[in-house]
């Protein structure tokens, strides 16, 4: 079942809990993240990141995400993550996807408010939802493929210049009429070297100023109480990409040992990667929705 960001998102605020967003550059990913969402019987959402344009386009992946979600027995948004261009914005607009995100945090505030409330304007006439992002997302050397060079911490003067202002963010959501905000709070795309240094009351601040879905990037590293926290405070989206390919990566590293001198076909690593994936991302929908489930 084919639907919006914007009504799942409402959902799981409503009910404290979140829904999972995991990035699919691949047949075999769109497969297990939809049979874990059905066994599971809790909405999700299908993304395709900018960035994987390098692996598979848009005009290629989206019309099968978009094909699975409508023939799911559970309701499922097809949304394109850290859409940077504008281009790239409308093209998954007009292919049906039914969610996007502007991604101008790198630039100047701005600047970023004053291309995302044009994005708004443009998919809210067509009905599609939309996130923005406010603050920085720290990524990992070891990125998970979401972003676009290693930032950390030490990049910056203080914290305070990169995690989400709780006063700016209230300007900019008023402002742009966003439907949902990707906030920093210390979390990380890619995988995470040491323990992630997380802020999660900083959520709440933010939600004492404005209230409409909050979007966690970079989960990397972060376990489950601190989701769960994390979900309390106000987050109900959360995307997840990294872990979960490496889940399929290790499967096949696994299989191809096991192998040794056999012959080994490559449907069978696909459907050895797809069992692993699929199984990795039960286990975060299962964190992530577990105040309904």
């Amino acid at each position: 079942m084919l639907v919006t960001m914007k009504s799942i998102l409402e959902d799981a605020k409503k009910r404290h809990y979140a829904i999972g967003a995991f990035n699919v550059p691949n047949l075999e990913s769109v497969q297990a993240v939809i049979s874990a969402a059905e066994e599971l019987q809790v909405p999700v959402i299908l993304q395709h990141a900018e960035v994987h344009e390098n692996l598979i386009s848009l005009a290629e992946i989206g019309p099968i995400m978009l094909d699975y979600a409508r023939r799911a027995s559970v309701p499922v948004c097809v949304h394109l993550d850290h859409g940077a261009s504008f281009d790239l914005c409308i093209k998954a607009v007009r292919l049906g996807f039914t969610s996007i995100m502007y991604d101008a945090s790198a630039k100047s505030y701005e600047e970023n408010f004053k291309e995302t409330k044009e994005i708004v304007k443009i998919a809210h006439a067509a009905g599609v939802s939309v996130e923005a992002e406010l603050g920085h997302i720290f990524t990992s050397a070891l990125g998970g493929g979401e972003g676009r060079g290693a930032t950390g911490a030490e990049d910056y003067a203080s914290l305070d210049d990169c995690y989400t202002d709780p006063a700016t963010a209230r300007k900019f959501v008023k402002g742009t009429g966003v439907d949902a905000l990707a906030i920093s709070f210390g979390t990380t795309h890619g995988v995470y070297l040491t323990e992630p240094k997380l802020d999660l009351d900083r959520i709440t601040q933010i939600r004492n100023e404005i209230d409409i879905p909050f979007v966690m990037h970079g989960g990397s590293g972060v376990s489950d109480e601190d989701f769960k926290t994390a979900i309390r405070n106000g987050i109900t989206k959360i995307n997840y990409y990294t872990y979960g390919s490496m889940a399929g990566g290790n499967a096949v590293r696994a299989l191809i040992a096991e192998a040794g001198d056999e012959k080994v076909f490559y449907h069978d690593i696909a459907a050895k990667a797809k069992e692993a994936i699929k199984a990795d991302v039960k286990a975060a929908m299962t964190v992530f929705a577990s105040s309904i489930l």
